[in-house]
Parts: C-alpha cells; sequence; structure tokens
C-alpha cells in the first residue's frame, strides 16, 4: 500500500540554530560521483563508486532579527559547518523520524531576494560534507 507524508513541521539545524520557523523548502541530493573502471574486452561501461559530493539546499524567509536567517548565516559564508534535518521537530533521531547531518557541509555564497510586497527570501545550498543518519 502506498503511502503519502504530509510535512506540517519539518526541522531544520543549521550551526546548532533552529531555522525551523523560516523554512519552508528543503531539498537534499545524496552523490556519489561515479568513476569509470571500465577495462580491456568489456564490451560496457563499468563504474565504481567515487568521493561523496552530497548538497542540501534550502529556501528560507529573510529575518535580520537576532538568531534568525541573517545573523546565522553571514559569518557562515565561506566555511564549513554542520547541518541536521528531519521530517518532524518531534521526537527527531528515531526509526520513524530519522535526522540527517551533514557535517563539514560548505557555504559558498549567500544570496537574497527582496521586492516591494513580498516576503524576502534566501537560497542557500550547502556542498559536500560528510553524511550521517541518527535512527535511535
Amino acid at each position: 500500500m502506498a503511502t503519502s507524508t504530509y510535512l506540517s513541521s519539518p526541522n531544520l539545524v543549521i550551526n546548532s540554530v533552529s531555522l525551523q520557523d523560516q523554512c519552508h523548502c528543503l531539498t537534499f541530493t545524496r552523490n556519489i560521483e561515479a568513476l569509470e573502471s571500465t577495462v580491456f574486452g568489456v564490451n560496457s561501461r563499468v563504474y565504481v563508486a567515487g568521493l561523496e559530493n552530497s548538497t542540501l539546499s534550502c529556501d528560507l524567509f529573510l529575518s535580520f532579527a537576532a538568531s534568525e536567517t541573517y545573523a546565522t548565516l553571514k559569518a557562515l559564508i565561506g566555511t564549513s559547518t554542520t547541518v541536521s534535518w528531519s521530517s518532524s521537530a518531534t521526537s527527531p533521531g528515531t526509526a520513524t523520524n530519522p535526522t540527517m547531518t551533514l557535517t563539514g557541509a560548505y557555504l559558498q555564497e549567500l544570496p537574497y531576494e527582496m521586492a516591494l510586497g513580498a516576503l524576502g527570501e534566501l537560497s542557500i545550498t550547502f556542498t559536500g560534507g560528510v553524511y550521517s543518519v541518527l535512527e535511535v
């Protein structure tokens, strides 16, 4: 039987600061680079796993208040940090609500957009880092 999950309260923590109240979209892509290992005499390409290069992209509302988006992210540009997320802020790190983490994820840029009559937004991407999952 197919199931669907309606996410009403996902959790996002960047550099030990919860930005759950500012995040409205999150996309994680686990990417392990393919290295070609084809040898003579084989009629098709063969690949082996290379380095992991995962990304976490987040769309956040722009807030200049203390401990919110801009204050949390401005010092992280050009550095590596830890980001973690789960499908719910209630009981994270369980088998039914695993907490996923990128440790040492790099934030290259902090572009933000503001327009008259619209909520300001940030679209950021963390790249690389060591991926782990907590499922107690």
